[in-house]
């Protein structure tokens, strides 16, 4: 392959990408499912636990980890007669994740459905619409063809070191 031939990004260091980042974050495997319980309203440890066979320690992992991260927070309750607990609630940097669990629930849908259909639909609250994810572009424009999105270098790009 000749240099000519070789991908622009090539050029650009990849030790900032946000994507590389954003997975030392999300990318394990259990983190989206907590996410999933808590946009469905499952906030306390134990029930989390019921619902998904999560081990505990990685429950409890995955929880520290996105407290630290800022995407829960801890708010106490107490159960009449128990010790107090916590339970875990979206921050705004949580909520943003919304869109790219319902990018990844309609992948699933897509290709993982049982042949019913997929057991999770979101719809809008004011018309009951189904709801997908689109492309647009800061003008206005959507699309449906993902190649008619480029890469490009943007302001936090930093040229590669020559080997």
């Amino acid at each position: 392959m000749t240099t000519s031939e070789r991908p622009s990004a090539m050029a650009y260091s990849a030790e900032n990408c946000t994507v590389g980042r954003a997975m030392a974050v999300l990318g394990e495997r259990w983190t989206f499912v907590v996410a999933r319980e808590v946009f469905n309203g499952v906030r306390r440890f134990e029930d989390m636990r019921e619902r998904t066979a999560i081990p505990r320690q990685v429950l409890t992992d995955r929880l520290r980890l996105l407290v630290e991260q800022g995407v829960l927070e801890k708010v106490p309750y107490q159960v009449t007669g128990q010790r107090p607990r916590h339970e875990y609630r979206l921050t705004p940097k949580g909520l943003d994740l919304y869109p790219v669990l319902v990018a990844i629930a309609e992948w699933g849908n897509r290709y993982l459905a049982d042949p019913e259909g997929p057991p999770v639909e979101f719809v809008h609250r004011d018309c009951g619409a189904e709801v997908h994810t689109r492309f647009a572009c800061t003008e206005g424009h959507e699309f449906d063809a993902v190649r008619d999105v480029v890469p490009q270098p943007g302001p936090g790009a930093r040229l590669r070191e020559p080997a």
